[in-house]
Formats: structure tokens, C-alpha cells, sequence
């Protein structure tokens, strides 16, 4: 059968998604219009965000759109692009920077790995960050925590354009990743208050479009960036991106969780939400799977810079292509997983698919490194990453969907240790790929095989998908 799903405003509880720790299953009270960035009990409750049916006219069929359906659409929009914004940020933060790597540890007179510790320290600071932040909003809501992140983002952010050594740097770009935590964490959490089941895998689908648009667009950016002026130019550009998502938040972005549904505990009660959402065994395996598979993106991410450009001798401007090619392959997969595959096809079926397709391409690079094939050039390599990039848009929206819809109140903690995990497996898996030099690509091989292979075993046995659907067939 089909799954279904849909806005938290269309269902009265959430819809079973295996087996949930406890047998108490509390009604899950909407929370106002999908579509909507505010919540306002007194507002009139319009349940027709962006891409979905007009409400039902006064005689009960589907009329045409009155103005009630239309500001609905435009708000569903409006939310889309918001936190399509946030959750685009961290990879504009990363991406933009790629090109100029090796340019930096020429200005810096530092080795290549100490160099790559400055993409390690944000995925540090990102992952740690969130660890704070989600609690926070699911304490105090989702807008003060976010503004507060955003204006520490922009003065780290600048403070970096003007590091004069590479410790500094690392330092800064550590705290540039502690305080852009607070844009990922929220993004999930207010995706969770506003959708459940099938909707909130379309529409995690649905920013992975936005978000992938910026792997594109930010080596690119980054490589023109460097035709005429230096490294530093990147962060000025990084700080003026940051202004202006900073003062769309404030402007458009209202508050999503209403009071009730806040928790009232300090770091004790957050620390016991999270040992709850631990336990529940389905909800790490997720949580595990999706971490090491955003290993395997990142061990590419990490070291494709000097691999395409020391290794296979191509310019800054090539690999800007390549990347930016590869970054559209996850979008396009990944918008075929939304629009054509999720309510058709099992959200286990379609992610272990991608983790298996994720797991050949990994092999098939390691094969091409260690020089089975004999001397092979830049072209089947590319070949490799493009397959490998393109998966991602299988496995990582539906990894945070199944483990999100194991939440119940306690959105932003589950979206914190969603991408706490993502990105400490991300950071050990940096400099790992640096450890033999800059004239080889065996370690990225090595360690996206390691990750994908140990990915696939998570979702197997800790997952155990055959298991919630053998129930489901079963009418449990």
C-alpha cells in the first residue's frame, strides 16, 4: 500500500512509522496552518499549503481558490524559501571556501591538513551547536534561538576574512559553525511542526532542491571570486550573505511552535529527552545511517579539491564545473525521490536503494584509485562521484523523514541529534581522506567505502525495515 501523510493541520495524530517506544500514542494537536510561518489560534485555520488541493468550497467539492487558498499558497511558498535559505547556509559556508584551499595553504605557509582542520573545526562547531540549539527552541521557540545564531554567524564569519594565521582561522571557523548550527537544527524543527508522514519526506525533498542549488552556485562563486581578489574575498562575500538571510528571518520568519508545546524543563529534562530518543532503537539507526552516508558526502567534499585539481591537474574553474554538475545529479535525484517516489514506493525501499547504489559507487572509485583498472583519467572518476553525489538524493531526506516521524513534542532535540551525529561522523571523516598525502586518492576511497558499507549495516540491523513492514502487511 502507498504510505500517506500530510500537514499536521490535515492529520489528528501521526501516522505509525514502526514500532514506537511505549504503546501510548498521544493525538498530536495541529498547529495552524501548514503553509504558515506564525501560529495564531485566532487566525482562520487554512489547511492548503503550496502544492496541495484548494480546500473544499462551501457545498464540500474542491472550488476554486479563494483568497484564503491563495495567501496560503504564497505563505507555503514563502516558507519554502526561508528555510530552503537556512539549510543552504552551511554548504554556501563550505563550498564557497573549496576552491580556494590550496590557495590558502600557500597564504598561510601551512600543510594541506592543517588547512583542511578549518573545514573540520565547522563541521565540529555545527554539530556541537546543534546540541544547544535544538533544546533551546524547543524551550524558548524556534525565532529567538535562530536570530541569535545568525548574528554570531555574521561577526564569526567576518572576523575570519581578516585571520591572519592558520590557528586563528580554525578557531574562527569554529565558532562560524557553533552559531550556523542554529539555522540546520530550526530548519528541521519547524519542518516537523508543520508536517508529518509522506508530506514532510516531499517536502525535506523540496529544500534539498533549494539547498542543492547552492553546491552549485558556491564553487562557482567561490572560483570567480578568486580570479579577482584573494581567499579573504570569500568570507566578505559568506558575511554579506549573512546579513541578508539574518534580516529575511527577522522580517518573515514568525514562530511556529505555540506555547503549550514547549518544554518547561532546563538541561536536565533536555538531557532526558535526548537518552528517550536514543533508546528508541529504529530512531538511531536512522540517525546513524544518515550520519554516515553524509560521511561519505563529505569525505568527497573534503578531499575532491585537491584530488581534481593536485591529482588530475584540472583548473579551479574545472572543478567548480564538476562540482556544481554533481550537486544538480542531487537535486534531480533527489526531486525524483519526491515528486515521483515517495507515497508510491516504501520510504525503506527507496532509502536502502540509495544506500546500495551509494555503497557501489564508493567501491567502483576505491577500485579506479588502487589502480585495477590500470591508468584511468579524471573523466570515470568524475563519473564515480557523479553516481555517488547523485544517491545522496535517495538516502538523506528520507533518513531525517522515517527518524523525524518517530517524534512527537520534542522536534528540535530529535533534529539536534539528527545533525550532531551528521556532522561529528563528517568530522572525523575529514582529515582522514588527507592522511597519505595530496598524491593519492585512495583514503577518500577508503573511508566513503568504510562508511557506506557501515551505513547499509545500521539501517539493516537496527532499522530491521522488513520487520515494521511485515506488521504493516499484517494489519498491525
Amino acid at each position: 500500500m502507498p504510505e500517506s501523510g500530510g500537514s499536521r493541520a490535515q492529520h489528528a495524530e501521526i501516522p505509525p512509522s514502526g514500532d514506537r517506544p511505549g504503546t501510548d500514542r498521544a493525538p498530536v494537536v495541529p498547529h495552524g496552518d501548514a503553509g504558515a510561518l506564525s501560529v495564531d489560534p485566532a487566525a482562520p485555520q487554512v489547511t492548503a499549503p503550496a502544492g496541495l488541493p484548494d480546500p473544499p468550497g462551501p457545498s464540500g467539492a474542491a472550488g476554486p481558490a479563494g483568497p484564503a487558498a491563495k495567501a496560503a499558497r504564497r505563505t507555503g511558498l514563502l516558507v519554502t524559501l526561508v528555510l530552503g535559505g537556512l539549510t543552504a547556509l552551511p554548504p554556501l559556508s563550505m563550498d564557497m571556501y573549496l576552491p580556494a584551499l590550496p590557495a590558502v595553504t600557500d597564504s598561510l605557509s601551512a600543510p594541506a591538513a592543517t588547512v583542511q582542520l578549518t573545514l573540520t573545526a565547522c563541521l565540529a562547531g555545527m554539530a556541537l551547536g546543534q546540541l544547544v540549539v535544538g533544546p533551546m527552541s524547543d524551550r524558548w521557540g524556534r525565532r529567538t534561538p535562530l536570530l541569535l545564531g545568525m548574528v554570531v554567524y555574521v561577526l564569526a564569519t567576518a572576523i575570519c576574512a581578516l585571520a591572519p594565521t592558520a590557528g586563528l582561522l580554525i578557531g574562527f571557523r569554529l565558532l562560524q559553525g557553533l552559531a550556523g548550527a542554529a539555522g540546520i537544527v530550526i530548519a528541521r524543527a519547524v519542518v516537523r511542526d508543520l508536517y508529518d508522514g509522506v508530506e514532510m519526506a516531499r517536502f525535506f525533498s523540496t529544500l534539498m532542491l533549494i539547498s542543492g542549488v547552492a553546491p552549485i552556485v558556491a564553487p562557482l562563486i567561490g572560483g570567480q571570486v578568486l580570479r579577482i581578489t584573494d581567499w579573504r574575498g570569500i568570507f566578505v562575500v559568506l558575511t554579506a550573505v549573512g546579513i541578508v538571510l539574518t534580516l529575511v528571518v527577522w522580517k518573515w520568519l514568525h514562530e511556529t511552535l505555540p506555547p503549550a508545546d514547549r518544554h518547561t524543563g532546563g538541561v536536565t529534562d533536555a538531557l532526558r529527552t535526548m537518552r528517550g530518543l536514543l533508546s528508541d532503537r529504529v530512531f538511531t539507526g536512522y540517525m546513524v545511517a544518515g550520519g554516515l552516508a553524509f560521511a561519505v558526502l563529505f569525505a568527497y567534499i573534503s578531499a575532491s579539491p585537491f584530488v581534481v585539481q593536485e591529482i588530475y591537474g584540472a583548473s579551479p574553474q574545472t572543478f567548480s564545473l564538476l562540482f556544481g554538475l554533481n550537486s544538480i545529479g542531487l537535486i534531480v535525484v533527489g526531486q525524483i525521490n519526491g515528486k515521483l517516489l515517495v507515497g508510491r514506493i516504501s520510504l525503506d525501499k527507496v532509502l536502502g536503494l540509495g544506500l546500495a547504489v551509494i555503497v557501489l559507487a564508493a567501491v567502483a572509485l576505491l577500485l579506479m584509485t588502487l589502480g585495477v583498472f590500470g591508468e584511468v583519467g579524471l573523466v570515470p572518476v568524475a563519473a564515480g562521484l557523479f553516481v555517488l553525489m547523485s544517491a545522496m538524493g535517495l538516502a538523506m531526506p528520507n533518513t531525517n523523514a522515517q527518524a523525524l516521524m518517530r517524534t512527537k513534542h520534542a522536534a528540535g532535540s530529535a533534529s539536534a541529534l539528527l545533525g550532531t551525529s551528521s556532522f561529528l561522523i563528517g568530522a572525523v571523516a575529514s582529515p582522514l581522506v588527507g592522511i597519505a598525502g595530496e598524491d593519492t586518492a585512495v583514503p577518500m576511497a577508503v573511508v566513503q567505502v568504510v562508511c557506506a558499507v557501515a551505513a547499509v549495516g545500521c539501517f539493516l540491523f537496527l532499522c530491521r525495515p522488513w520487520q515494521r513492514a511485515g506488521r504493516e502487511a499484517g494489519g498491525l
